[in-house]
C-alpha cells in the first residue's frame, strides 16, 4: 500500500494534471453515447427479406459481411434507403453502401435543421455532402459522431485511422483554425505525406470522431470512463475493416484517444492493427507497451513544447491514465517529433512527426527518425 505521505502526492499530482489549466469547472461532463445507432427497433421488426437482419448491437462484423455478401444489389440498396442510420454505421457493411447511407441520413439532418431554421447546422450537413466526400459513418445523437474516409479505402494497400483526443465532435471534425488538431486536418496531411513519399501506392486514412469526448480539462479528462465507452466501437471499427479484407492499419491516437487506444488494444482482434502510435499522450492506461497486450507495433512521439509533457503521468484508482509512452521504461519504439509545436501540431507539414507517422504508416522503417540518437525505435524492424 502507498504510504500517507505518498499518497497525498499522488493525489495531488494527479488533480494538478487536470485542474492546472483552469480546474475541474473548465469542463463539463459528457453523456457517452452508447450502443446501436437510431433507427435499430425498424431494423430488428424489418422482415422483408424473409429472415431476420443482423443485429447491429450484436452482430459480429464478419456476420455483417457474410449477410450483404448473399444479397443483390436492388436489396443492398432498398435497406439502405429505408435505414440509413443503421447501415451507415454498420461495421462490416460494404463500404459504397455505408458511404451512400450516410449521404441520406445527413441529408435527412441538413433538412430538419432547415425546417427548424438552423442555417449554421444545415450548412455543415450540406459541408458533408459536397461530391467525393466518403462518409464512413455518422450519428446525429449528442454532439455528434463522423468518421469519414481520405482515399480510395477499398483499393488501398496502406492505410490508417486517426483517433482524435478531447473536444471533438461533428461541429470541430474540421476548421480552419488549428486544422491539424481536427480529424479531418490530420487524416488529409497524414495521406498527402504518404502520396508525396510513394505516388504510386494506393493509400487512405480514416478519420475517425466515433466516440463521445471530453469536453475541456474537467473529470472526463481525467479519467477512463469516456474510454472506456468509446473503445468497443472503435474495435468494431477496425473489426469491420479485418472483416472486409482490409491492410491492418497504424492506429494514431492522439491525446485522450491514446486512452481510448490503450482500453482498446487489449480486446483488439489479433492482426487487426499493424501500428499503435500515440502522440501527445496523457497516458494509456497500461503501465508498459507490453502490458496492451496488442500484436500491433507500439510508437509514441512527443514535441518538446508540447503541455502534455508537464502533466503528471500517473494514476490512482480511475484517476489518471499512467506512464507516458514516451518514457524509455514504457517500451514503445520512440520517434522524433522535431519542429513540431504545441499539443496539436504533430501532423503539421515540415515536421519530423509527420514525416515518420507517414513512413511508418507505408512500412519503409528505415526512413524513420528515433528520437534518440541510438535509432533503437527501428530495432528488428529491417
Amino acid at each position: 500500500m502507498l504510504g500517507k505521505r505518498r499518497l497525498t502526492r499522488v493525489i495531488g499530482l494527479v488533480l494538478l494534471s487536470v485542474v492546472g489549466t483552469g480546474g475541474w469547472v473548465a469542463g463539463s461532463a459528457q453523456q457517452a453515447v452508447t450502443g446501436p445507432p437510431p433507427g435499430t427497433a425498424a431494423w430488428r421488426a424489418d422482415h422483408s427479406l424473409g429472415r431476420a437482419l443482423p443485429d447491429p448491437a450484436g452482430a459480429a462484423p464478419r456476420e455483417v459481411t457474410a449477410f450483404f455478401a448473399r444479397l443483390d444489389g436492388v436489396q443492398r440498396e432498398e435497406l439502405a434507403a429505408r435505414h440509413p442510420l443503421v447501415v451507415g454505421n454498420l461495421d462490416g457493411a460494404p463500404l459504397s453502401l455505408r458511404y451512400r447511407a450516410n449521404s441520406l441520413a445527413i441529408r435527412a439532418e441538413e433538412e430538419k435543421a432547415e425546417r427548424r431554421g438552423d442555417g449554421r447546422s444545415a450548412a455543415r450537413y450540406a459541408a458533408f455532402l459536397r461530391p467525393g466526400r466518403r462518409i464512413l459513418a455518422f450519428d446525429p445523437r449528442g454532439r455528434g459522431q463522423l468518421a469519414e474516409v481520405y482515399g480510395d479505402l477499398a483499393a488501398a494497400r496502406r492505410t490508417a485511422v486517426v483517433v482524435p483526443g478531447s473536444d471533438i465532435d461533428l461541429g470541430s471534425f474540421e476548421r480552419a483554425e488549428d486544422p491539424y488538431g481536427t480529424p479531418s486536418g490530420m487524416a488529409r496531411s497524414l495521406r498527402a505525406k504518404m502520396a508525396e513519399n510513394t505516388p504510386g501506392t494506393p493509400t487512405a486514412v480514416i478519420a475517425w470522431a466515433g466516440y463521445t469526448t471530453p469536453v475541456g480539462l474537467g473529470p472526463d479528462a481525467a479519467t477512463g470512463r469516456l474510454a472506456e465507452a468509446g473503445a468497443p466501437r472503435l474495435n468494431r471499427l477496425l473489426a469491420g475493416l479485418q472483416a472486409l479484407g482490409r491492410p491492418a492499419p497504424s492506429v494514431f491516437c492522439h491525446s485522450y484517444g491514446s486512452v481510448v487506444c490503450g482500453v482498446a488494444a487489449p480486446a483488439t482482434a489479433p492482426g487487426a492493427v499493424a501500428d499503435l502510435v500515440f502522440l501527445g499522450s496523457p497516458g494509456t492506461r497500461a503501465d508498459t507497451a507490453a502490458g496492451l497486450r496488442s500484436t500491433a507495433r507500439v510508437w509514441a512521439a512527443r514535441d518538446a513544447t508540447d503541455w502534455i509533457g508537464d502533466a503528471p503521468h500517473t494514476r490512482l484508482l480511475d484517476l489518471g491514465h499512467g506512464p507516458d509512452p514516451t518514457d524509455p521504461a514504457y517500451g514503445a519504439r520512440r520517434v522524433s517529433a522535431d519542429r513540431a509545436r504545441g499539443h496539436t501540431g504533430y501532423f503539421a507539414p515540415g515536421t519530423d512527426s509527420l514525416a515518420n507517422f507517414a513512413d511508418i504508416t507505408l512500412g519503409a522503417y528505415r526512413a524513420v527518425r528515433c528520437a534518440a540518437d541510438r535509432q533503437e525505435c527501428r530495432h528488428d524492424l529491417g
